[in-house]
């Protein structure tokens, strides 16, 4: 119950944290979402103002030009400004306050027209008039001529005009370059990337719009950003666990937790294999930082126009990503996946915290309760089975509870009257006991002599079978030699030397004429030579069948006496060649092998000699040639073929096929082939299978049959030990 209870809560905190997770982090992208809209929001606020100054300023300027045309301004120009040794002309430092003045800088050889004096001027009073009330947003605010001068308003860098090199000119500037009108043909607001301040040495972002007067660009309005005012602002406010990012579709870092830019010459780019030298992003200079850096701004910028969460699952990390409206950057906010994962961990502990107390508080409850209402009654049952066992029936239960236990009470006092009943009818009926089991052991004993002797008669009927089915076998090649043998004998010429001899004596007077003027004699001496050779012939086919006779009726002897000594009378063991037992099996059965035009085919491979038992292997053999002669005697004689394998089955074994091309066997009858008594051919009596799949068990092989089927013939298996087994 324990087990199934924690199964439970171990599944139960699963649960709850696989749902808290899926809310959690529903809740975390809604809000991630929300946040990066309206940090957008805020964000684009400085840019769309900047943008907003840029038209008020043009608007201003182009007045002040219009108000200046025609007029002679030189006094003027000459009382604000004077030119340095330097060959720049600059402001006149004894009446000139940068924290309420624009300061001014003319990069020397350009060459100063009445025209060119009066834009000068008219920056300059713009900038006197609107640049204090534009600084509560911007550091700085100016305007820059595309002949090269600059003007300036930046009072927390009053000095400026006067610390900026001699050769220092605006015109290769970024925001410049982005101001022409082949660079900006439809004369619209840019954004610079971030640079470093060639005088203030301040990392900053500039915004710039051109001013076309006449078909003729005249001036450019620009405002700069402090990059460590931006990156306070982007990298100090955010989410919980998050951080944000900015940069531009060039691969130009903005803003990022880990970007250092005091001191760095260049800017870092995330689209570039290395952190580059000087860049002063010293936590950004890990190949780690690098790759999960470009991965990032590829999955932003590979990203739909209006996917605005995106899963980076390659660091476990969500973002949200969006362009700010202006200067076109990417605003991105990274919230990595444990951030959302730690509160459902936490629940999750929880849940396992109180279902692990309430298992253990469970288990007390259940151990307190088992061990007073179920462990001291099963104790109790305990202790009154054991004196039941003793004999004592006499047991105090407490059968006076209404539950199982209590009807378990009742039923054992009644099982203990029951036994105590039984135990007295027990020693009533144990007194004639004793005489009851000497009868029927009386009984017994004479049943047993009688099953005795049945089996006794039963075993002399099986040996008498085997006996008479083997020695049948051999008699028939024996009735066969004798059947050859006497056709032999009454076709021998006798007859013919009872006509010679006739003969010679009817010629005994002129014997010697006779042979050799008389036909018959000239024709007598090679008939004589010729009957001789037949007669000699005759006489090797009958000294060859009566050995074969004789052969045949030692092979009786062997099976009688084998039989004899069926009752596991150790046979002769000896080392025998299996290729002369297998020419001697069809040599017995030669003769009727011959009368039904069987043909022998032997595939005999070279083997170490068996030891075993000679006598039964031939046995064996016999019975199997024979079977195979009968099974294709309804063949055509010309079919009959007979096939005698001998081979090794493995290191230990061999084996001996004995195939033909007969009825064959039915697969159903495959498996009573060997039964006693069991024959599939008409006129047999079941007995040579059976004793030969016994005789092959007791030389410690086996006797198996293979057939494809009725008609399809049949094989037969006998495998034999190298080594007879070990008894």
């Amino acid at each position: 119950m324990g087990v199934r209870i924690a199964a439970i809560i171990a599944l139960t905190t699963l649960v709850s944290y696989l749902h808290v997770l899926r809310t959690l982090r529903t809740e975390a992208l809604t809000q991630l979402e929300v946040y990066v809209k309206e940090r957008l929001q805020r964000e684009e606020g400085i840019f769309v103002l900047a943008e907003d100054n840029h038209t008020l300023l043009k608007q201003a300027l182009e007045r002040k030009l219009l108000a200046y045309a025609g007029q002679e301004l030189d006094a003027r120009f000459d009382s604000l400004f004077v030119k340095g040794p330097d060959g720049t002309i600059r402001n006149r430092p004894e009446s000139f306050d940068g924290t309420q003045l624009p300061g001014v800088l003319i990069p020397r050889g350009v060459s100063l027209d009445a025209e060119l004096r009066r834009r000068i001027l008219a920056a300059y009073d713009v900038l006197a008039q609107y640049g204090p009330a534009l600084r509560s947003r911007f550091v700085n605010t100016y305007i820059t001529l595309p002949e090269g001068p600059l003007v300036l308003f930046w009072p927390e860098s009053p000095n400026w005009y006067k610390e900026a090199e001699s050769d220092f000119t605006p015109l290769p500037l970024e925001f410049m370059v982005l101001s022409l009108p082949g660079n900006n043909p439809a004369r619209e607001t840019r954004w610079c990337a971030a640079y470093p301040d060639p005088v203030a040495r301040s990392w900053m972002v500039s915004v710039s719009t051109p001013l076309d007067v006449g078909g003729r660009h005249v001036a450019t309005m620009g405002h700069d950003v402090l990059l460590k005012e931006l990156m306070d602002r982007t990298v100090n406010e955010h989410l919980p666990g998050a951080y944000n990012v900015l940069f531009r579709d060039d691969g130009q870092l903005i803003a990022h937790p880990a970007l250092q830019l005091e001191g760095a010459t260049e800017s870092y780019n995330l689209q570039t294999a290395s952190a580059p030298a000087g860049a002063g992003a010293t936590a950004l200079g890990s190949e780690a930082q690098r790759t999960h850096l470009r991965a990032l701004f590829e999955r932003v910028t590979r990203r739909e126009p209006r996917e605005t969460v995106l899963e980076f699952p390659e660091y476990h990390e969500y973002l949200s990503a969006a362009r700010l409206r202006g200067p076109g950057w990417n605003f991105v906010t990274v919230l990595p996946e444990e951030e959302v994962s730690r509160p459902a961990l936490q629940a999750a502990r929880y849940v396992l915290l109180f279902g692990v107390v309430s298992l253990l508080l469970e288990l007390a409850i259940m151990y307190w309760v088992l061990r007073r209402q179920v462990s001291r009654p099963l104790l109790a049952f305990t202790e009154a089975t054991d004196r039941v066992a003793a004999g004592e029936f006499n047991v105090a239960l407490d059968t006076q509870r209404r539950d199982e236990l209590g009807r378990l009470a009742g039923a054992f006092r009644l099982m203990a009257d029951k036994v105590q009943q039984r135990e007295e009818s027990l020693r009533q009926a144990n007194e004639g006991l004793e005489e009851r089991v000497e009868e029927r052991t009386r009984e017994l004993k004479d049943l047993n002599r009688r099953l005795v002797d049945v089996a006794r008669r039963a075993g002399m009927a099986e040996v008498a079978t085997n006996v008479l089915h083997n020695v049948g076998n051999v008699l028939n090649s024996v009735n066969t030699s004798a059947l050859v043998a006497k056709e032999r004998l009454a076709a021998l010429r006798i007859e013919q030397v009872s006509r010679v001899a006739a003969l010679l004596a009817e010629q005994q007077g002129k014997l010697v004429a006779f042979l050799e003027e008389d036909e018959r004699g000239r024709k007598l001496v090679p008939y004589l030579g010729e009957l001789g050779r037949h007669l000699e012939n005759d006489r090797g086919g009958l000294r060859a069948l009566l050995d074969e006779i004789e052969r045949y009726t030692t092979h009786i002897g062997t099976i009688v006496s084998q039989q004899q000594s069926y009752a596991r009378s150790p046979g002769l063991i000896e080392p025998v060649a299996l290729e002369e037992v297998v020419e001697d099996a069809l040599s017995i059965n030669s003769a009727a092998l011959t009368r039904h035009q069987v043909k022998v085919e032997r595939s005999v491979e070279p083997l170490p000699p068996v030891v075993t038992d000679k006598h039964k292997v031939l046995m064996v053999l016999i019975n199997l040639i024979s079977n195979a002669k009968y099974a294709m005697s309804a063949m055509e004689p010309e079919d009959r073929r007979l096939k005698v394998k001998v081979e090794r089955a493995s290191a230990e074994r061999v084996r001996i096929e004995v195939s033909d091309q007969g009825m064959g066997i039915a697969p159903e009858l495959l498996t009573r082939i060997f039964e006693h008594g069991f024959t599939t051919r008409e006129g047999g009596h079941g007995f040579g299978l059976h004793s030969s799949a016994l005789a092959a068990e007791e030389l410690g092989g086996s006797l198996r049959v293979h057939s494809d089927g009725l008609g399809r013939g049949a094989t037969f298996i006998l495998e034999l030990p190298l080594q007879p087994p070990v008894s």
